[in-house]
């Protein structure tokens, strides 16, 4: 219930890990189609920050599953999740920007 005393950021090394080790978290990369076919984290879905209020719920219905939002830098991951916060989702993470992801692209 006092999720505002959560932080909201984990470091791309944690998030890295977890990701591997766990197949069930959700990756969103909330960064334009264009941007996301230049490359993304493997398995990240592309939901544009400006497409967000319409396609969360339908593509994310589980509001306790774990998330992870990207963008380039981390300041639109930041906006999503405080968003995703307030309609009332409650495992959301600011993982940053994929260009300082040091972990591999995939690129299309």
């Amino acid at each position: 219930m006092f999720n505002f005393l959560k932080s909201s950021n984990l470091s791309q090394k944690q998030a890295h890990e977890e990701l591997a080790n766990d197949k069930s978290i959700k990756l969103i990369d909330v960064r334009t189609r264009d941007e996301f076919r230049d490359g993304h984290i493997a398995g990240a879905v592309n939901i544009p920050l400006d497409t967000l209020t319409e396609r969360l719920e339908k593509n994310l219905p589980d509001k306790d599953a774990k998330i992870f939002v990207v963008c380039l830098s981390g300041s639109r991951a930041s906006n999503a999740v405080s968003y995703m916060k307030r309609v009332g989702y409650t495992n959301v993470f600011n993982i940053g920007g994929v260009s300082t992801w040091s972990f591999g692209l995939v690129r299309k």
